[in-house]
């Protein structure tokens, strides 16, 4: 295992589609996701990832206002290229293990997001994630790449 990247933040949202806010620490439940959070479930994007990094260039480009949890991501990252780990990538991020299923995804229409900061990243370069081992992440964690 060696560490890529490390936890900026969880974020958290009741319905789906909105702007997640940061939280102190999430549970993570195995098959399910983050506990509380819309997207949770038995489906292939229980957890959503964005980096730091993507969230900066949305900033460069003159997006005023954007902080952790503005594109609805659950877990933002610093240190990685998220977009381009391979699907079936295992990911040791704080107590959890989870693996990479899905690279961006299509942006719905009327996308709270969009509307509010004009574009979404999240299409292009979030990725999403189901929880193989449950437990505990929180801000400042390590992500580890776990090499077979």
């Amino acid at each position: 295992m060696k560490v890529i990247g490390r936890v900026v933040a969880i974020n958290i949202s009741a319905t789906k589609g909105v702007i997640k806010k940061p939280i102190d620490q999430g549970i993570f439940i195995e098959e399910h996701g983050l506990q509380g959070d819309a997207h949770a479930g038995k489906w292939h994007r229980q957890v959503s990832l964005l980096a730091k990094e993507s969230i900066d260039k949305m900033k460069a480009s003159g997006v005023e206002g954007l902080s952790a949890g503005k594109f609805a991501e659950n877990i933002t990252t610093e240190g990685i290229v998220l977009y381009e780990l391979p699907i079936g990538t295992r990911l040791k991020i704080g107590e959890t293990l989870q693996e990479v299923t899905q690279i961006g995804k299509e942006c719905h229409n009327g996308c709270e997001i969009r509307k509010q900061v004009g574009d979404c990243v999240m299409p292009r370069e979030g990725i999403f994630a189901r929880v193989i081992q449950g437990g505990v992440v929180k801000p400042g964690d390590s992500i580890e790449l776990i090499t077979e």
